[in-house]
C-alpha cells in the first residue's frame, strides 16, 4: 500500500500553521462535544426501556405477552415486533430529514445555530416521551428527538474540526464520540436503577431524562464562539481574524487566515454545493462521505448498543443482569474511546481502523460460535452455565473496545476533516444522511433478522467488517497532522484517488496579493 503522509507530490513539505492548544480552545471544544451526549443518551436509553416490563405492558402488550408467557421459549423471536422497532427507528428517519435542512442552516447562519436547534428540538421530544400516555406520543417524541440529533450530528463534528489546531484535531474531534459513549453509559446506569423503582414508572424518568443533555447543548450553543471559517463564510473577516488569534494563542495567524479567506472565496463561487459534490474532482470525498458511515453502521455496533439489554436477556441473563451487562459494555466503550483520543494523532487514523476491524472480526466469529453452540437453530438454550455468560460478555466487550477506538470515533472524525469548505456542509449532510439511513435500516430489521437468521446474524455483520477493513487498507489515505484547508494533497498523492484529483482541478480561483483568492477569467 503506497504510504500517504504529510508530504505532497513533488516532495515539498506541507504547511505548518503556528498555534498552540490553548485552554480557551480546549474548553470550547469540550462544551461543543457535549452535543454527542444527546445521541449517546438516546442509543442507551431506548434499548434499556424496551426491556422494562412495565413499559412493554403499557405500550407493547403483544411483546410483553410473548416475552413472559410464550411457552416455546424461542429466545431469538421474543422481541420481534414491527411497532417496537418503529418506536426505536422512527428517530433515525427524522434525523435523516433534518440533517438536509441543517446543511443550509450550518452554511448560511453558522454552526452554533444548528447546535441550538438540535438542543431545543431534542428537549421537546424528551418532554413528550416522558409524559407519554399513548403510542402516538412516543412516536412523535422520537421524531422530535430525531430532528434534534440531525442538527447536532451535522454541526458538532464540523465545529470541532474547524476550531481545533490541526496537530490536535483528531483528539479534540473525538471528544464528540467520547460524549456519545458517556451518554450511552449514563443511560445504561440510569436504566439499571430506574427499572427497580416500585410502581413501574421508572421508564418515564429514563425517557424524560433526555432533557438534561438537551439543555447542556442548548446552553452551550448560546455561549460558544463561532468558528473563524464560519465567520469568514458570512463576511465577518475582521472578527474572524481576532477570533483566530485568540483560538491559536499567537498573533502570527496571517498565513492560516489568508488560506481560510481563499478557501471561503472559492466556496462563494460555488452556487450549488449539492450539485458540485457530483463533480469528478470530489469523487474521493463523496465516496468517503457515503462509504464510511455505511460501513460504520454495518459493523453491527448499534445492534449491540441499542439492544444490549434485550440481547443479554435473549442470551439468557435475567432482566436485572442484562441491564448490568449493558452498563459493563458502556464502561468499556468510554475507556476505549479515551485510548483513541490518546492515539489518533500519534498512531494515525489508518492504524486504528485496521487494528479495530481485525479485533471486531475475531470477536464476532467467537460470539457466533458461542451463541450457535448453545442456542442452535431452535433458540432454546436450556440452562446456561455461568462461565458461558461470562465468555459471551467478555468477547462482546472486546468487540465494543475494538469499535470504540476505531470505527466509532473515526467514522465521524475522518469525514468531517476531509471536505473542502465549498462542499463541507453539503458533504457532511450526506455523511449524516447515510449514517441515519443505515442506522434506521439496521434498527428496523435487526429484531426480525435475529428471529429468522438466528446466530447467523453475527456472521452477516462479520462479513461487512472484513470488507470495510480491506477497503480502508487500500483506499483510505492517512490524514494525521494535515491542516484541514490543505487536505487536498492527500488525494493527489494516493495511488487510486490521484486519477480523479489533479492540480488543474483546484477551484476556479488563484491566489492573489496577500493570499486573497481571485476568480480566473
Amino acid at each position: 500500500m503506497p504510504a500517504v503522509g504529510g508530504v505532497p507530490a513533488g516532495g515539498v513539505p506541507g504547511k505548518a500553521y503556528p498555534g498552540n492548544l490553548t485552554p480557551y480552545v480546549t474548553v470550547t471544544c469540550i462544551v461543543a462535544a457535549m452535543g454527542g451526549l444527546i445521541f449517546g443518551y438516546d442509543i442507551g436509553i431506548s434499548g434499556g426501556v424496551t426491556s422494562m416490563d412495565p413499559f412493554l405492558k403499557k405500550f407493547f402488550p403483544s411483546v410483553y405477552r410473548k416475552k413472559n408467557e410464550d411457552e416455546s421459549k424461542n429466545q431469538y423471536c421474543q422481541y420481534d415486533s414491527e411497532t417496537l422497532t418503529m418506536f426505536t427507528s422512527s428517530l433515525y428517519l427524522a434525523a435523516l430529514l433534518s440533517s438536509i435542512v441543517a446543511s443550509t442552516v450550518t452554511r448560511k447562519f453558522g454552526r452554533k445555530l444548528s447546535m441550538l436547534f438540535g438542543g431545543v428540538l431534542f428537549c421537546a421530544g424528551a418532554i413528550l416521551n416522558g409524559f407519554a400516555k399513548a403510542i402516538w406520543m412516543l412516536i412523535v417524541g422520537r421524531i422530535l428527538l430525531g430532528f434534534g440529533i440531525g442538527f447536532a450530528n451535522q454541526s458538532v463534528p464540523l465545529y470541532l474540526s474547524e476550531m481545533a489546531p490541526y496537530k490536535y484535531r483528531g483528539a479534540l474531534n473525538i471528544g464528540f464520540q467520547l460524549s456519545i459513549t458517556i451518554g450511552i453509559l449514563v443511560a445504561n446506569v440510569l436504566n439499571y436503577f430506574f427499572a427497580k423503582i416500585k410502581g413501574g414508572w421508572g421508564w418515564r424518568l429514563s425517557l424524560g431524562g433526555a432533557m438534561v443533555p438537551a439543555l447542556i447543548i442548548t446552553v452551550g450553543s448560546l455561549v460558544l464562539p463561532d468558528t473563524p471559517n464560519s465567520m469568514i463564510e458570512r463576511g465577518q473577516h475582521d472578527e474572524a481574524k481576532e477570533k483566530l488569534k485568540r483560538i491559536r494563542g499567537v498573533d502570527d495567524v496571517e498565513e492560516e487566515f489568508c488560506d481560510l479567506v481563499a478557501a471561503s472565496e472559492a466556496s462563494q463561487l460555488v452556487e450549488n454545493p449539492w450539485r458540485n459534490l457530483l463533480q469528478r474532482k470530489y469523487r474521493p470525498h463523496l465516496s468517503m462521505a457515503i462509504l464510511i458511515p455505511f460501513f460504520q453502521q454495518l459493523t453491527g455496533i448499534n445492534v449491540i448498543m441499542f439492544y444490549a439489554p434485550v440481547l443479554f436477556n435473549t442470551i439468557g441473563f435475567g432482566s436485572d443482569a442484562s441491564l448490568m451487562s449493558a452498563v459493563i459494555t458502556g464502561i468499556v466503550n468510554v475507556g476505549a474511546t479515551l485510548v483513541s483520543i490518546y492515539g489518533v494523532d500519534k498512531w494515525g487514523r489508518r492504524f486504528l481502523f485496521l487494528e479495530g476491524g481485525t479485533q471486531m472480526l475475531i470477536c464476532q466469529a467467537v460470539v457466533t460460535a458461542a451463541i450457535g453452540a448453545k442456542f442452535g437453530v431452535d433458540g432454546n438454550p436450556g440452562d446456561l452455565p455461568k462461565w458461558y455468560a461470562v465468555v459471551v460478555v467478555l468477547f462482546i466487550c472486546i468487540y465494543v473496545a475494538g469499535f470504540a477506538w476505531s470505527w466509532g470515533p473515526l467514522g465521524w472524525l475522518v469525514p468531517s476533516e476531509i471536505f473542502p469548505l465549498e462542499i463541507r456542509s453539503a458533504a457532511q449532510s450526506v455523511n449524516v444522511c447515510v449514517n441515519m439511513i443505515f442506522t434506521f435500516i439496521v434498527a428496523q430489521a435487526f429484531l426480525a433478522m435475529l428471529c429468522h437468521m438466528k446466530f447467523g446474524l453475527f456472521l452477516f455483520f462479520a462479513f461487512f467488517v472484513m470488507v470495510m477493513t480491506v477497503f480502508v487498507y487500500f483506499f483510505l489515505p492517512e490524514t494525521k497532522g494535515i491542516p484541514i484547508e490543505e487536505m487536498n494533497r492527500v488525494w493527489k498523492t494516493h495511488w487510486y484517488w490521484s486519477r480523479f484529483v489533479s492540480d488543474d482541478d483546484n477551484p476556479n480561483v488563484e491566489m492573489g496579493k496577500g493570499g486573497r483568492a481571485i476568480k480566473n477569467v
